[in-house]
């Protein structure tokens, strides 16, 4: 059966104009004649899978959407699991993927599922690596670790738990696109019988579920405020959904699956702040600019990054993130990779992460160019954030929030304006962590890698204490 022939020339042409490109560079771009380019733009002439290819390499985040059918979504997971630095040294040629996908459908869904094994395998080594030589086993995770990794294994999205969210505040939010903070109030006192009362306490949020009674402290800031209201309403409106997600989980304690509960009224509270649809608009609008998303929706830096790396949903995916919170200490306190990329479980992030001189920086976004030891490259920004205590006896909580994405979606970020992400030296070589690291030339190093020897020179002295064998 032949391959539906493929014709978007109105995409093709609204992506042009979008970013201000003329024809006759915009072809160059493709590697096509001005001319080829005006028959695509007036569906004259379909996409060639030479052309199809190099535009999703170009533009991923639009070009994703293109492929409607079956095969097309074939063809580009199979064009995916092709383009792993692991294949670098015998790539092959657009056509021959296209036609794998198309005459071996089969081989092409086995040859996908095989490529997600071994890079599950990977990760999963990494981790008992990791535990072993942290002395951790992984038996014996803590729950909040074990809810992490349950966020980790889905992907940081939520299927129901986001389309009830979004169904909700659809319902509050008017023709704002972000419902406000006197929405929420109202619909927790009249829909839900909640009695509100700001008063200053030791705790951010005290709800008494028999009385009904919800305390919020005052002294947090306004966005801080409006999602403590947007937790409380989602956990009250959503339960049934929340219960069924809990439920259907692993986790194995009790504590676990509390955690759980409280994870996801968190996620949902996200959700509700920042719709998915409208939310992933604004965000490719304005090229996943932060601080023009915070005033947008009124929420905090924290919460927009955050949201950011859950946009996963199935056709409508934005760009895949990855974003961690990292505090003065190096530890990682909220992590999730939607990229190829995967944080170290135990121990500190690599020394050479820009997110480190971010803690010490508050509110200056660093950006960071950075090539992990499988040759893939991400762009990534950081900020130092400080969050008041509200007393002058306890100490405001310092930390730094990062935020990133493959090197082939800098074009849709546009913290990595004006880098040449391709240029050969301009990458910080970073690891994920010293134990789990091959570079054998790092002057950051803490800890010697766990599967090599140390070679020791009681006459020599470098930086780094001992060669590696």
């Amino acid at each position: 059966m032949a391959r539906q022939r493929i014709f978007a020339g109105n995409r093709l042409k609204q992506l042009r104009m979008e970013r201000g490109i003329m024809q006759a560079p915009f072809a160059e771009q493709l590697g096509i004649s001005t001319s080829y380019l005006s028959q695509i733009e007036h569906d004259d002439r379909p996409l060639t899978p030479a052309l199809l290819e190099r535009l999703q390499r170009l533009f991923p985040l639009e070009w994703e959407e293109v492929a409607a059918d079956v095969g097309d979504r074939r063809a580009g997971a199979l064009r995916e699991a092709a383009a792993d630095p692991l294949f670098a040294a015998s790539p092959l040629p657009p056509d021959q993927l296209e036609r794998a996908a198309l005459q071996q459908p089969q081989l092409a869904d086995q040859f996908v599922a095989l490529h997600a094994a071994y890079r599950r395998a990977g990760q999963r080594l990494q981790i008992i690596d990791e535990a072993l030589t942290g002395g951790t086993a992984e038996g014996s995770r803590l729950p909040w670790e074990e809810v992490r990794d349950w966020f980790h294994d889905a992907g940081n999205y939520v299927d129901s738990i986001d389309l009830a969210a979004e169904a909700l505040a659809g319902q509050l939010r008017g023709k704002d696109p972000s419902p406000a903070i006197e929405t929420i109030e109202r619909r927790l006192r009249d829909a839900l019988g909640i009695s509100i009362v700001y008063q200053q306490t030791q705790t951010l949020r005290d709800f008494d579920a028999t009385m009904r009674h919800l305390v919020i402290d005052p002294s947090q800031p306004a966005e801080s405020r409006r999602f403590q209201l947007a937790h409380q309403l989602a956990a009250l409106a959503l339960a049934n959904e929340i219960a069924a997600v809990v439920e259907a989980s692993p986790l194995r304690t009790a504590a676990a699956r509390q955690l759980l509960h409280v994870g996801l009224a968190n996620y949902a509270a996200g959700a509700v702040l920042m719709p998915y649809a409208p939310f992933r608009a604004s965000a490719r609008a304005v090229r996943h600019d932060i601080d023009r998303l915070r005033l947008e929706y009124g929420v905090s830096f924290e919460q927009a990054c955050h949201r950011l790396s859950t946009l996963q949903r199935p056709g409508a995916r934005g760009i895949p993130m990855f974003f961690c919170r990292v505090d003065m200490a190096g530890n990682i306190t909220k992590r999730h990779s939607a990229t190829r990329l995967q944080f170290a479980r135990f121990g500190g992030a690599c020394p050479l992460w820009i997110v480190h001189e971010a803690a010490a920086i508050p509110d200056r976004i660093l950006f960071q160019l950075a090539e992990t030891p499988d040759g893939l490259r991400y762009v990534s920004m950081a900020k130092g954030l400080v969050k008041p205590s509200g007393s002058y006896a306890r100490s405001p909580r310092r930390y730094a929030v990062a935020l990133g994405c493959e090197a082939q979606y800098a074009g849709d970020f546009v913290y990595a304006d004006g880098v040449d992400v391709t240029a050969p030296q301009a990458a910080t070589r970073i690891g994920l962590s010293c134990r789990i690291c091959p570079r054998d030339d790092c002057d950051q190093r803490a800890f010697p890698p766990s599967d090599r020897p140390i070679l020791v020179d009681p006459d020599r002295r470098d930086v780094v204490p001992y060669r590696i064998g």
